[in-house]
């Protein structure tokens, strides 16, 4: 009796184990996307005041990587930013961006790095934000009309939002990170600089 009730049920079992599909692994997330997204403001973050001359930042609403929404304000609420605009075909860009990722990294939550990527294609940029460890949110700027309401014209370029948002400062052709760190420290970050 066992062995007859067995026989159909290996049956159906092998049946089963050659029809079933396989399990699909879920994509990897993007890089520049929602995961980048900074955490809460640390306790301790002392910043140094804005000048009360300083103009307002262009303010923005943009797609990350993977389709999430992006205001620059919220962002610049509670904590510094800082814009690198960019593309990954700028060798300027290349050169520079693994020591931007290390310094992005090490102020993480306490000055937010925002990477605007202009003139780009999406799977050119998600290898360059790969290869170089952008751990931070990344906006795609298809029409560069960011790039252009920050004066941006080609990469790359930096600039830094004061908490509040006054714009500090732009440097047109970027900056290294030793240089931005320099600057982090005399314009926002008290006790660093």
């Amino acid at each position: 009796m066992r062995r007859r009730l067995l026989a159909p049920l290996l049956a159906v079992l092998v049946l089963a184990g050659c029809t079933a599909r396989p399990v699909a692994e879920p994509a990897p997330a993007l890089a520049g996307g929602a995961s980048t997204l900074p955490g809460p403001v640390p306790a301790d973050l002392a910043l140094r005041p804005a000048p009360g001359t300083a103009p307002a930042a262009p303010a923005f609403t943009g797609g990350l990587t993977d389709g999430t929404p992006l205001t620059a304000a919220r962002l610049w609420a509670d904590r510094p930013v800082v814009f690198t605009f960019f593309s990954s075909w700028c060798t300027t860009c290349v050169d520079r961006q693994d020591a931007l990722s290390d310094l992005a990294r090490r102020h993480r939550d306490r000055v937010v790095f925002v990477g605007v990527a202009g003139a780009d294609q999406a799977d050119e940029l998600q290898d360059y934000l790969r290869a170089h460890r952008v751990e931070y949110p990344v906006v795609v700027d298809e029409q560069q009309t960011i790039w252009r309401s920050y004066a941006v014209r080609e990469p790359p370029a930096v600039v830094l939002v004061a908490k509040g948002g006054a714009l500090l400062r732009g440097w047109p052709g970027g900056l290294d990170a030793a240089a931005l760190e320099q600057r982090l420290g005399e314009l926002v970050l008290a006790g660093s600089g």
